[in-house]
């Protein structure tokens, strides 16, 4: 199937770093614990681990036309505009991207060139995006990142493989990116497991990414304030998400309490980050997460009783995500009001 796997800190100043590391070289950043002190810009000290509120949020359900079965919506920019897909990723289902901009009538196709699959996780005003595609679609498929640049009406496609990527199937997924032109991802290694990198897509050059006590670690989203998202499996086998600035090393790990799974795929620029977490019966619910006061609510759509989970979040507190309902149908959610 050709998916997002959903599942790091790096020492103060590394982010700086990057720019003098050999091009297209991964390079192992030193593990480090969070540090204590005063809240820095986007990140509190450290993470709530109080029990979450409930929300009441309204919820727009937003599907493609092809695909009255499975859509999902990965990213809003502070223009409203969506990016998402359908199709499941099973043998002859495949991931399609599209493009959906207010009022959410049109969907234009965003599909990398050549590819079968492809799937747009992060995407910022302008039209400049990331994400990953596969050039089959037969249930397990290579997949291979890249980021899309628009200047002047003309799209130019960056390959964004981390070297290290050494998985059967490969696995190399970018899966978000900021205004800096700045991406984050992971890639599996020979065991299957994940690792999360940092990207500069100006210099080429790459960053590891590692949570302290992390046997495998991703990262999901980046805002323009260099504050990554993802989460962090450890070795008791429970998966964290967290929160890093990557010019301070300011760490945040965060759980929904008596829960093993929480992982955050998005930020915003306010600090606020959406995600899930999942209960004893492996169904996702939706999180949202304020790093500047540790506040967190929960968001479940109605209609998803098999589940919700949220993708992204712009800088005006608009979410999107997807549930499943009943039938095990998955659509595609616009989520205000959460917060």
């Amino acid at each position: 199937m050709f998916h997002s796997t959903s599942a790091f800190s790096i020492r103060a100043g590394a982010f700086a770093a990057i720019l003098a590391m050999t091009a297209g070289t991964a390079v192992q950043a030193s593990t480090i614990h969070s540090q204590a002190g005063a809240p820095v810009r986007g990140l509190a000290a450290n993470g709530a681990t109080t029990q979450p509120a409930a929300a009441s949020p309204s919820f727009t359900r937003i599907d493609n036309p092809l695909d009255p079965t499975f859509n999902q919506l990965l990213a809003i920019d502070n223009n409203g505009t969506i990016s998402g897909y359908f199709g499941s990723g099973l043998q002859g289902h495949p991931n399609q991207a599209y493009v959906i901009k207010p009022p959410y009538n049109q969907f234009v196709p965003n599909n990398l060139p050549t590819s079968t699959q492809t799937q747009v996780q992060g995407y910022i005003a302008g039209g400049t995006a990331s994400g990953f595609w596969s050039p089959s679609n037969t249930g397990t498929d290579q997949n291979f990142g890249f980021v899309e640049l628009i200047s002047n009406g003309v799209v130019t496609y960056i390959d964004v493989n981390n070297p290290l990527t050494a998985s059967t199937p490969r696995v190399n997924q970018v899966l978000g990116i900021n205004k800096n032109l700045n991406a984050v991802g992971f890639y599996e290694d020979k065991a299957g497991a994940p690792h999360g990198y940092l990207y500069s897509v100006s210099t080429g050059k790459y960053l590891a990414v590692n949570v302290a006590g992390a046997v495998s670690d991703s990262a999901f989203g980046i805002n323009a304030n260099n504050l990554i998202c993802g989460a962090f499996t450890k070795a008791d086998g429970k998966t964290d998400g967290f929160l890093m600035s990557a010019a301070t090393g300011k760490t945040i790990d965060f759980h929904v309490p008596g829960f093993s799974n929480t992982q955050f795929l998005g930020v915003n620029d306010n600090g606020i980050a959406v995600g899930f977490y999942t209960d004893a019966q492996n169904i996702p619910h939706g999180v949202v997460y304020n790093s500047v006061n540790g506040k967190a609510v929960i968001v479940n759509d109605p209609a998803g009783v098999n589940g919700t989970t949220l993708n992204g979040i712009n800088d005006k507190g608009q979410i999107v995500g997807f549930y499943t309902d009943g039938g095990t149908n998955t659509h595609g959610i616009l989520v205000t009001g959460a917060f």
